[in-house]
């Protein structure tokens, strides 16, 4: 199927392993070279637009897997992607990767094996976007069920996400103080300069610019993580009275 103007020129790193076969192509011998073309067993290097596909691509593939956990694939999930894209790639992508993504939901998605590719060429920030994103298709029908819940451990294990930090984002899709402590990252009996300091360092950490080689579209959905951390601040320090 043709990508449309939402995916152009090379798709870059997903071109190769289990996401090419999802995607209809082998395995891309060209992910074991470095720039010079020799073989290595280093990253080889991709430009800002075949990393930005690459991570639209992945986000479609494991977007397919969250949305089937539970048996059934909801309308307000559909609804939820639809939103998402027009929102940040426009009404072209949205119509294009919908197309692309009722294709691969009648697919099998091997999540360790592309959770392995994953790791392997995308950044750490920007796989924690990914999971981030995946959480709110799960959540879009109100609530996260247990067979969701578990795909989206799955593929953060797969992506090498460590648990505290899977678990923080979880969190930032409920409510209450007890959540707010765990999107920081922190237990409920910190100190105060303890929770100061938890804020500062993800709030350094989860910067929208750490993610901006995938271009200003996916640097804006990242700002809604950015905000859910300054949010579950606000609760802690209005609960604390600091």
């Amino acid at each position: 199927m043709g990508y449309g103007k939402w995916i152009s020129g090379a798709i870059g790193w997903a071109l190769g392993g289990p996401l090419g076969a999802l995607l209809g192509y082998g395995i891309a011998s060209f992910l074991e070279k470095d720039t010079d073309g020799s073989s290595s067993g280093r990253k080889a290097r991709f430009s800002v637009s075949e990393e930005r596909n690459s991570f639209l691509v992945t986000l479609l593939v494991f977007s397919s897997a969250v949305m089937k956990a539970d048996g059934r694939v909801m309308r307000s999930e559909l609804s939820y992607v639809k939103a998402f894209l027009k929102k940040n790639f426009g009404e072209d992508a949205s119509v294009e990767a919908l197309k692309y993504l009722k294709d691969i939901l009648g697919k099998d998605v091997d999540i360790q094996a592309v959770g392995a590719q994953v790791s392997r060429y995308m950044s750490h920030e920007a796989r924690v976007q990914l999971l981030h994103y995946l959480t709110g298709i799960a959540a879009a029908d109100g609530a996260v069920s247990q067979p969701e819940l578990r795909v989206l451990r799955h593929i953060a294990a797969s992506v090498s996400i460590p648990l505290r930090e899977s678990e923080a984002i979880f969190a930032m899709f409920d409510s209450g103080v007890d959540k707010a402590y765990q999107v920081l990252e922190i237990s409920s009996d910190a100190t105060d300069e303890e929770v100061k300091k938890a804020y500062k360092r993800l709030a350094v950490k989860h910067h929208p610019d750490k993610v901006s080689h995938l271009g200003a579209d996916i640097q804006r959905a990242a700002e809604e993580r950015f905000k859910k951390i300054a949010e579950a601040y606000e609760i802690i320090r209005k609960e604390r009275g600091l």
